[in-house]
């Protein structure tokens, strides 16, 4: 069975490669725009194309029976024809609720004409990594809702339930809700870095204007839609994790400190003089 990934150098899909190989998965292609600086392993095919630019696609499809797609709101609906047109016969799609900004994907998936299974992650560790450029210029964590919390889930662990829905039979048609292990505030998110950098970061509350001038530099115009409809959801709707990874994969899902201690020393600064994180 010959497996193809999209977006297989960016942050998920690089990591849907690695996990399809742990699986034992032996006919894998990878699609990405840049086949010279992939460095993906030497079993894996290669070839060149974006899911953003249809035309680039040629006959990536080709011999194809089960595919991972990355997001592509504007362009997911032609793709997935494509991939229809070709043999593909389903899809395993990184997506979200129908009334979230992933909907126009999800719809897209469903009126395929394709088998289907979703994968609707929450938050991600990885987004705590918007809050480096703030501790390095100021030492601190500035958002408005410190007791407002999430239920972050490592992307490698939503890799690994990729490709065990790639792999496996049974997943077509399931609609997976993702979460980490644990519901963190973000001053415990703060906290739990703090102990993986080896320092103390101070989380400052402040009010809705001055987050997004905080975020401004980083995100853009982009920065009030984060403030108010990510952080503010996050106050809003208290969540709630599920078991759903260990379910799918058979395995604990990553916690957030464990996350932390392996990734956070390379995407945060280390305050001068403090001791290398253990």
């Amino acid at each position: 069975m010959k497996i193809l990934v999209t977006g297989a150098t960016a942050n998920i899909g690089r990591k849907v490669v690695d996990h399809l190989l742990a699986q034992g998965a032996k006919d894998i292609r990878a699609l990405t725009a840049k086949p010279a600086a992939a460095a993906l392993p030497a079993e894996v095919e290669v070839r060149r194309g974006y899911i953003g630019r249809p035309e680039t696609l040629g006959d990536a499809f080709e011999g194809v029976q089960r595919m991972y797609l990355a997001p592509s709101p504007d362009t997911t609906a032609e793709v997935l024809a494509l991939a229809r047109e070709a043999g593909v016969r389903q899809v395993v799609a990184l997506d979200g609720e129908p009334e979230s900004w992933w909907g126009t994907v999800t719809s897209a998936v469903e009126a395929s004409g394709l088998e289907w299974t979703h994968l609707w992650p929450g938050d991600f560790m990885e987004n705590t990594g918007m809050w480096a450029p703030q501790i390095e210029a100021t030492g601190v964590v500035r958002e408005p809702h410190p007791d407002s919390a999430s239920t972050p889930i490592a992307m490698d662990d939503i890799a690994a339930i990729a490709a065990t829905a790639l792999v496996e039979d049974g997943h077509a048609g399931k609609t997976y809700s993702l979460t980490g292990p644990e519901a963190l505030t973000r001053t415990e998110l703060v906290r739990q870095l703090g102990a993986s950098l080896g320092y103390e970061i101070p989380f400052r509350q402040v009010s809705r204007e001055e987050a997004i001038a905080v975020f401004t530099p980083l995100m853009g115009d982009t920065a009030e839609w984060y403030v108010d409809e990510v952080l503010g959801a996050f106050a809003a709707h208290p969540p709630v994790p599920n078991q759903t990874f260990e379910a799918v994969t058979g395995r604990p899902a990553t916690t957030f400190a464990a996350w932390s201690a392996v990734n956070a020393p390379a995407m945060f600064p280390r305050r001068p003089g403090a001791a290398t994180p253990q």
